[in-house]
């Protein structure tokens, strides 16, 4: 089977993008492994496919595939680049696409022709909704880990992210936490793990243990998590600016019930076909 695909990445937080729409695609999980292997596929953190809507009132499905083959509920990069993608392969020529996905829908606008805004929808906070082992929702959460306890802030921006706060996040522990937070009993469907450090009100530095892929450059929805925790422990302020090793995004939040956007970059690498 010869797959065309397009390679792509949001400030280094890369994506095989694939289009179901107009080629026929059945994926085995042992075929997304493939496909993002840096030695043997082509690579990427997570693979990426558009098919057609299985709703009226959206434009595409948006699918979101993990490293180790898993499907995923969100990617706020990879929707940034998917909107950059079904307009680059013509598949649509909206400015605004709505998309449904595994998390829920999501609007997606072309800012540019490489900027995209993201409207990720409001986060998810009670326990049961991340999903979180706890009984009842709190401002942050214990969690015992390697014979310590963190603390640890919790939310669903339709995947579930655990963040905990560093002062320097440049020289946290995350090859030793990110792995036991990411698969914490207490995380029933596994989590993200976030680590972030506060500068000031309006800018953060944040690295990104991703469920299902390990560190990344970068993580959209990992943003967006440590922005909502942030603002609710009275840290930032409704705009603020997430410094991420791969670069840099934009993420705003008016507060509790109200959706985040999120707003960066996307860029195309290099285009072919793979036979597998």
């Amino acid at each position: 089977m010869a797959i065309r695909f397009t390679k792509m990445h949001g400030i280094g937080n890369d994506f095989v993008v694939l289009d179901g729409v107009t080629q026929h695609l059945q994926l085995k999980p042992r075929d997304i492994r493939r496909l993002a292997d840096r030695r043997r596929g082509i690579g990427c953190d997570q693979v990426l496919i558009a098919e057609p809507p299985g709703r009226p009132d959206v434009d595409f499905r948006y699918r979101i595939f993990n490293a180790d083959g898993s499907e995923a509920g969100q990617c706020g990069n990879g929707a940034r680049c998917f909107a950059r993608f079904v307009r680059h392969r013509k598949l649509t020529a909206k400015p605004l696409i709505t998309v449904e996905t595994q998390g829920g829908p999501m609007t997606l606008r072309m800012l540019d022709k490489h900027q995209v805004e993201v409207n990720m929808g409001a986060p998810r906070l009670d326990p049961a909704d991340i999903p979180l082992k706890r009984e009842f929702r709190a401002p942050a959460y214990e969690l015992a880990v390697d014979g310590e306890t963190l603390c640890i802030g919790a939310l669903s921006m339709g995947n579930p992210h655990a963040v905990l706060r560093v002062d320097d996040v440049a020289h946290c522990d995350l090859e030793r936490l990110g792995p036991a937070i990411e698969g914490h009993p207490d995380f029933p469907e596994r989590a993200n793990a976030g680590f972030l450090e506060v500068v000031d009100r309006s800018s953060v530095r944040l690295r990104v243990y991703e469920r299902g892929a390990g560190e990344t450059l970068a993580c959209g929805s990992g943003a967006c998590a440590a922005v909502v925790w942030g603002r609710l422990q009275g840290w930032l302020d409704e705009q603020v600016t997430v410094h991420l090793p791969g670069g840099k995004l934009s993420v705003s939040w008016a507060g509790e019930g109200e959706p985040v956007l999120l707003s960066g970059p996307t860029a195309i690498a290099f285009e072919g076909t793979i036979r597998l």
